[in-house]
């Protein structure tokens, strides 16, 4: 059950996506921009670890988990830390991913020619 909840959270997630592509004219980035920003709100409040319970990882994989990874740092840290941790809760709770999103990157421009489309 656990599989077919993830992939039915993630697939909701994905599909919303791909019909704001398909029926507006807002670009990807833009998209993905506000995943994190919606996962960071819905986390806010209170909302979103209930469906990653649920969801698993359906719900913590895609862009939306990202901003509920910076939000629950940023909470953390603001708790251990007072004020300062505004600023580091959310890095020190993403580092791995931002780690490996910069790694793979490098390794790609590396492996490939990068460059604008022409």
């Amino acid at each position: 059950m656990e599989y077919l909840n993830a992939f039915l959270c993630g697939g909701i997630l994905c599909a919303t996506g791909q019909i704001l592509i398909d029926k507006t004219q807002l670009t990807p980035a833009r998209i993905l921009t506000g995943y994190v920003v919606a996962g960071v709100l819905i986390s806010a409040l209170g909302l979103y670890q209930p469906l990653a319970d649920w969801g698993g990882a359906g719900a913590t994989v895609p862009l939306t988990g990202f901003g509920h990874a910076l939000a629950k740092g940023v909470k953390k840290a603001v708790g251990e830390q007072g004020w300062l941790g505004i600023l580091t809760g959310g890095l020190s709770a993403t580092a791995g991913g931002i780690t490996m999103a910069v790694t793979a990157g490098v390794v790609m421009a590396l492996l490939f020619k990068p460059g604008d489309k022409r």
